[in-house]
């Protein structure tokens, strides 16, 4: 049987959101991650994008099943319900990682649908904090503090809900964790919007 792993380099990095355990760091060489605006939707999404010279930070978790059908395949159908909108890239000899891991997904929005970074499709705060909260979980601090480095499309406004989170999967965050967001985002110039 062999072992098959998602690598996740946003929300999905928060082990909170879904039910695939043990996380393990990784990282995945030949991508970048940026947040992305697609047709018919009004928010930015983050995406990874295909580049040589780059790479992401994240985590990867494992598809329970065999391999033949059953479980594995309902595991990774409802993954890719989530992840609706991106397409699955097998991706095992560009991450690497201390895990069993044998066979690695990455999910990325297909290059061809995405819009320049615009004041109409804002980014949700309760979905940064929650990609944070991960990042701080598995990273560290300083992981929090290079997801803004090594993000792009900053561009964006910044949508604040966190006292009505949209973002379904929400994590809230204490108040050390909150100061890296906001840091983050001030140090980026991010224009804040009010719900």
């Amino acid at each position: 049987m062999q072992h098959m792993y998602f690598f996740g380099y946003g929300s999905l990095v928060n082990a909170g959101t879904h039910d695939h355990a043990p996380l393990y760091p990784a990282r995945a060489h030949g991508w970048r991650r940026a947040w992305v605006a697609v047709p018919d939707h009004e928010l930015c999404f983050l995406s990874a994008i295909a580049d040589p010279a780059s790479y992401t930070d994240g985590a990867i978790a494992p598809v329970p099943g065999t391999g033949k059908g059953g479980a594995e395949d309902r595991a990774w159908a409802a993954l890719d319900l989530r992840e609706s909108g991106y397409d699955r890239h097998e991706q095992s000899g560009a991450i690497t990682h201390d895990s069993p891991a044998e066979i690695i997904a990455l999910y990325a929005v297909p290059p061809e649908t995405h819009l320049p970074s615009n004041e109409d499709h804002p980014v949700l705060l309760s979905y940064l904090d929650t990609v944070i909260a991960g990042f701080l979980d598995i990273h560290g601090p300083q992981g929090a503090k290079d997801f803004f480095a090594t993000t792009e499309g900053w561009s964006a406004p910044i949508l604040n809900d966190r006292d009505r989170p949209r973002y379904p999967r929400t994590t809230a965050l204490n108040q050390e964790a909150r100061a890296i967001v906001d840091q983050g985002l001030i140090d980026r110039r991010s224009r804040i919007l009010t719900t």
